[in-house]
């Protein structure tokens, strides 16, 4: 019986070694009020990112929350009519809720400059999130030459040059970001995407080291920080090769969230390269049951 179980596993592994890993889900939460520091109630919160858009309502204590999304740099609009509008950037990673919270004035929100630019930069990222790359990167290179000091749209300007491959534009366009926000890990995790695809390990793992100090993770202490930064080094780790490296950060991933599937994946995947099988079957099996609860 175990035996067969194995074959199936293995089987599973090889179809889905070349999938793409799905990051865990997070959340936003927060509260808005009013001049006054009274609760709205019924206003629009749009959450925007690369990924997806949500959309949804405060409650009568003001406050909103939205699950379900995925790791990354997302916007999150508020609005009610004759109350006032505002808009506030979040990074949404795994384990600890990302919080907007906001005060809304009759005068509250931006100029009719500042929202021609928002309007053009979310145009760009509903093309980004469509596939339609070109257009994304047309409209960005755009609002980047009306709002040169636009960090985020530098990194997603780099987003969309990596998707289309076109590595030294996407490279320019994320040290950009950095450069006009060094403390933000997203455009290090970008350039460690880039190098990484480019077989340029110890640059990317520079990056995703850079990325982990920034996120406030400890990597490699055992459990502690951030699950989706050390998971990211297991896997720059992993396709340079170094795959005893890659084991340390993958176990350290699973201890750091139980429930990451595509550590535990990973780590399979890692001791089958070590010879280690049945480190690997466990790991696999374990795997296998995070992935039909998510089903």
């Amino acid at each position: 019986m175990r035996s067969h179980l194995y074959r199936g596993v293995l089987a599973l592994a090889v179809a889905l070694v070349f999938s793409a890993p799905a990051f865990a889900q997070g959340i936003v939460k927060g509260k808005v009020v009013d001049e006054k520091g009274q609760p709205v109630t019924d206003a629009k919160v749009t959450i925007a990112g690369p990924a997806r858009n949500a959309e949804t309502k405060t409650n009568n204590k003001g406050e909103f929350v939205q699950v379900g999304l995925q790791s990354g740099r997302y916007t999150v609009t508020v609005s009610k009519d004759k109350v006032g509008q505002a808009a506030q950037q979040v990074n949404v990673t795994q384990g600890t809720p990302a919080e907007a919270n906001f005060t809304l004035t009759p005068t509250s929100g931006m100029s009719p400059e500042q929202k021609a630019v928002q309007e053009a930069a979310a145009s760009a990222i509903d093309a980004l999130r469509a596939g339609r790359d070109d257009e994304a990167i047309t409209k960005l290179n755009d609002v980047v030459t009306k709002l040169p000091t636009c960090s985020d749209c530098y990194y997603n300007l780099g987003i969309a040059y990596t998707h289309k491959q076109q590595w030294t534009e996407a490279e320019t366009a994320l040290k950009k970001s950095i450069e006009l926000k060094p403390t933000n890990p997203d455009p290090y995790n970008g350039l460690a995407n880039v190098y990484n695809a480019q077989k340029k390990f110890d640059e990317a793992l520079a990056m995703n080291q850079k990325a982990t100090e920034l996120a406030g993770s400890t990597a490699g202490a055992g459990g502690g920080g951030s699950a989706e930064a050390i998971y990211n080094q297991g896997v720059v780790l992993f396709n340079a090769g170094k795959y005893a490296e890659a084991k340390t950060q993958f176990e350290n991933a699973t201890k750091a969230d139980a429930n990451n599937a595509n550590a535990f994946y990973q780590l399979g995947m890692t001791n089958l390269n070590l010879g280690q099988i049945p480190e690997a079957v466990s790991a696999l099996e374990t795997f296998l049951k995070l992935a039909v609860v998510k089903l």
